[in-house]
């Protein structure tokens, strides 16, 4: 069945950071006493929301550890350099048939910032960052509230995903879900419905 509309993941979907937030959270937890490596950050931490990697990582929440990676995470990529040209042009293709939305477990800040600076603001029709539910991935909260929002049903629509977290969160939510290589191996992948290699306008034509 063709989708109502197609709902991407931000980082390491749209955005190709995960490298960037892991440096990041590298940097920060480093100064609060807890060094992370990018094994655990992988392994352990990639695809959940912003304070849940706070919280996980050093044990308690902290806001003033993520408002400064927020503030660190805008001052390298709010000007739209870590969404790739053929990333650009799948969601430009997107959101010429079907609504597309985003759901991600980063700040609103951080998010229409980088959206705004590639030309894609304008193109999305609804967005749930970390400040919109009390759950991040892979609790289907975030997915749940982005189908209300453009008012269908789960099995109508297909999400993009980088992270396992992700993948079953849109799962949980009923959607199908075409993961995307590049922060995870094919293997942590596996539940959804296709891996592929990058997020480029081929891969949305396939879906649409």
């Amino acid at each position: 069945m063709r989708p109502r509309a197609l709902i991407f993941d931000f980082n390491g979907t749209l955005s190709d950071d995960e490298p960037i937030m892991c440096e990041i959270f590298q940097e920060l937890f480093a100064q609060a006493g807890k060094p992370l490596t990018e094994e655990a950050y992988f392994g352990e931490l990639a695809g959940l929301s912003d304070p849940e990697i706070v919280e996980r990582w050093l044990g308690t929440a902290d806001q003033h550890v993520v408002a400064a990676k927020v503030e660190r995470y805008r001052a390298r990529v709010a000007d739209g350099s870590s969404v790739p040209r053929h990333v650009r042009e799948a969601v430009q293709i997107a959101a010429d048939p079907v609504p597309i939305a985003v759901v991600s477990g980063a700040f609103r800040d951080e998010l229409e910032s980088v959206l705004s600076a590639a030309g894609l603001a304008g193109l999305i029709s609804a967005t749930v960052t970390a400040e919109d539910v009390k759950h991040g991935k892979p609790d289907p909260e975030g997915y749940l509230r982005g189908l209300e929002l453009l008012g269908i049903d789960g099995e109508q629509a297909v999400a993009f995903e980088d992270s396992d977290v992700g993948v079953a969160s849109a799962l949980a939510a009923g959607l199908r879900c075409v993961a995307v290589l590049g922060t995870m191996s094919p293997e942590r992948l596996a539940r959804a419905e296709a891996v592929v290699p990058r997020l480029d306008p081929e891969v949305v034509r396939a879906v649409l």
